[in-house]
């Protein structure tokens, strides 16, 4: 057994990973709430209320106090949100465990909303890192997000809109706090030199008296009609242009899930990297190139992002789109996969000797109901080909799935070849 899971009577799930070679304990309480749960005019709440709980609680009035007394238990309390989950997390010392896992239960169950206004401005602050002088989007993540789910929450940005930052209130986070911030949605995870036996004590002391309704579902992912590639292009100052080309793809339970975190391994992880030998060491295009992925439960992207000069955008979409047509005709080579599939065992592996990483996996595990232990990761390798790699990519990298973005100082002129080349690509 990776790790251990207990649900309390209130439904609250308390995962614990041993981990007794370690000095420090992660705590880690995570929930089943994001920025898709929110409808348009609430856009925003899920991040904005993540802020709040820092605020202070009834047993700590001020944020100061509050911070002073997880690092009095060797912690410092973070939190981030997401399109489906936010997470609260900490580093604990063991000999203070009982005390901060209590520390947490006063972080979600006793808010006091204090501050709201001034919380507000912070916010909006963070809001405009996403914006350029005339206040157009020109974050690549959220302007693709937006063309591929439109209207779906998933289209949202996580920190939300600025209209309905303004006017979020009290009432509304006490609302959504007691609709979201339930035991049934919820997942405690602690990773380190500890004992299950003594980790539910700790928790079912301090959580036992929470309650609270069965959370709302988030809002599914329906689908969209799209018949060719989605383009979109966003002047702003600067010297280089940022590319994002991204693929609409099935969710975390789909039968490609693992060859698609294969591939994303094979276009950029390293030096070694497909997109990094050809861009970079080949092209001389770009500094980097990095492909990421985003698995939902319904639904999925990946997106490949670099930065170019002015007048590079062409060959780079070229080179880019060149990389997704090789591994649609072309089968991997043996040894190159073979580098491939060793590497991401070693990383594996390697996690296991972070406390913070196991913790948020195996809460994650829980949540999602997505059992990816590092045993079933390892399993799901030994099952990898050439050939399943080669189906996945021929069926989900076609050009009714692609979305293409700049955001810079682009030429009118490479916009129309770009824009050309991109709607005619066929692999």
């Amino acid at each position: 057994m990776e790790y251990s899971c207990t649900t309390l009577d209130n439904g609250l799930r308390v995962v614990s990973v041993p981990m007794p070679h370690h000095h420090g304990c992660e705590v880690l309480v995570t929930l089943g709430v994001g920025s898709r749960h929110e409808p348009r005019h609430r856009a925003g709440i899920s991040h904005f209320l993540e802020h709040m709980l820092f605020k202070g609680t009834a047993d700590f009035p001020s944020g100061l106090e509050l911070e002073r007394a997880f690092e009095a238990v060797g912690g410092s309390a973070n939190a981030a949100t997401d399109s489906e989950s936010t997470t609260f997390h900490s580093r604990i010392h063991p000999a203070h465990l009982e005390d901060g896992i209590a520390l947490f239960a006063s972080l979600l169950l006793r808010p006091q909303f204090n501050d709201i206004e001034l919380e507000r401005r912070v916010i909006l602050e963070e809001a405009l890192g996403d914006l350029n002088e005339n206040g157009r989007q020109i974050n690549p993540d959220n302007i693709v997000a937006r063309l591929l789910f439109a209207d779906h929450p998933l289209g949202q940005p996580t920190v939300g809109s600025r209209w309905a930052i303004e006017r979020l209130g009290l009432s509304h986070f006490r609302q959504y706090h007691g609709r979201h911030y339930v035991p049934g949605n919820a997942v405690l995870a602690v990773a380190g030199p500890v004992t299950h036996e003594l980790v539910v004590a700790a928790v079912r002391h301090s959580f036992s008296e929470w309650q609270g309704p069965e959370p709302p579902a988030a809002k599914p992912w329906a689908g969209r009609e799209q018949n060719s590639p989605l383009l979109r292009w966003v002047r702003d100052a600067g010297s280089q242009v940022s590319l994002q080309l991204a693929f609409l793809l099935p969710g975390r339970d789909s039968e490609h899930a693992v060859h698609l975190r294969v591939l994303r391994r094979l276009l950029s992880w390293g030096g070694m990297s497909r997109l990094m030998l050809r861009l970079r060491e080949q092209l001389g295009l770009t500094y980097a190139v990095e492909a990421t992925l985003a698995q939902y439960d319904d639904v999925g992207l990946l997106a490949v992002d670099l930065a170019v000069s002015p007048g590079n955008c062409l060959a780079a979409a070229i080179a880019t789109l060149d990389e997704f047509g090789r591994l649609r005709h072309e089968r991997i080579p043996d040894h190159e996969l073979d580098h491939l599939l060793n590497s991401y065992r070693f990383d594996l592996e390697y996690s296991r000797d972070q406390v913070d990483e196991m913790a948020l996996r195996y809460a994650w595990c829980e949540l999602s109901g997505c059992q990816r232990t590092i045993a079933a990761d390892l399993a799901d390798l030994n099952r990898v080909t050439a050939e399943g790699l080669q189906a996945t990519a021929r069926e989900l990298f076609t050009p009714e799935r692609l979305c293409c973005v700049a955001v810079g100082p682009y030429r009118s002129a490479e916009r129309r070849e770009v824009d050309s080349f991109v709607a005619a690509w066929s692999p």
